[in-house]
């Protein structure tokens, strides 16, 4: 039998008598870092604090929740527009823009790459943007007026959008979560050490998969679910052509209550399911 969170069970019991009112997620963004190795595409993952509220010691890509300045502002851009990204992410025009801009910036603050450039055909070189990003953390700075200071476009081209997860009703914080993907821009790299991360790796699909699976990597279900579909890519470009034919629509984890019988399933993905007796604690 699967393991169950230990808040899950009193709080789907709580849910189902009526004594529960469901958060409302916050929208957010999350970018699967893709290289090219040896065996194929590595992805860039972060396992996050013990101390972290939210998936504490699980394994994780770059990301975090949109910030609403970036809804109106006006932002150097290059690619598809936010209007092309609403129509393809499902929003307002106005969403798309802070949803884009969210994955982008939150791949610069935790992993140090920026999908930004000069012009339409570039990123920015390397340089030390340490202090810019802990300005942009900490909410002294929003990302339009970052980019705009150093003459920079977001490079919305870079991104492929590949899945849309929505928190179960029942979790003590929910998240509604776009998913990227993006090949790590040639002459950057990614940050080594990670303020809100112990520990960061690249690892293939397949080995994150399996160490999932044995036990060595914990993982919330989105992300691994995101790892077995990239499976197929042989590159870090053809995930992206991979991202082209998926459908983005929100998937949402729901839970059945049979006396002490708790299932817990994703439609349409029956291997993350959790089944089974869990007594209230």
């Amino acid at each position: 039998m699967k393991p169950m969170p230990p808040s899950w069970p009193a709080r789907i019991r709580a849910l189902a008598a009526g004594g529960l009112t469901p958060p409302t997620p916050k929208p957010s963004a999350t970018v699967v870092l893709l290289r090219d190795g040896t065996a194929g595409p590595e992805t860039y993952l972060l396992r996050r604090r013990t101390s972290m509220a939210f998936a504490a010691g699980m394994y994780a890509y770059p990301g975090g929740g949109v910030d609403p300045r970036d809804a109106q502002a006006e932002i150097g851009w290059v690619g598809p527009t936010p209007a092309e990204w609403g129509e393809r992410l499902g929003v307002d025009a106005a969403t798309a823009q802070a949803v884009v801009c969210a994955a982008v910036r939150e791949t610069f603050e935790e992993a140090g790459v920026l999908l930004a450039g000069p012009d339409a055909a570039t990123t920015a070189d390397p340089a030390d943007w340490s202090a810019e990003r802990a300005a942009l953390e900490a909410h002294e700075l929003s990302f339009a007026d970052f980019l705009r200071a150093h003459g920079l476009l977001l490079r919305s081209d870079l991104l492929s959008a590949w899945a849309r997860w929505v928190t179960p009703a029942f979790e003590e914080r929910r998240y509604d979560t776009w998913f990227f993907v993006a090949a790590l821009p040639a002459g950057q790299r990614a940050a080594d050490t990670v303020g809100e991360a112990d520990r960061v790796a690249w690892l293939t699909p397949a080995e994150a998969v399996e160490g999932h699976a044995d036990g060595r990597y914990g993982m919330m279900p989105p992300t691994v679910t995101v790892l077995r579909e990239l499976l197929p890519a042989a590159t870090a470009a053809q995930a992206a052509v991979l991202a082209a034919d998926r459908k983005i629509e929100p998937i949402l984890g729901a839970a059945e209550l049979t006396g002490d019988r708790i299932s817990v399933r994703w439609s349409g993905y029956e291997e993350l399911t959790i089944d089974g007796i869990f007594p209230p604690n």
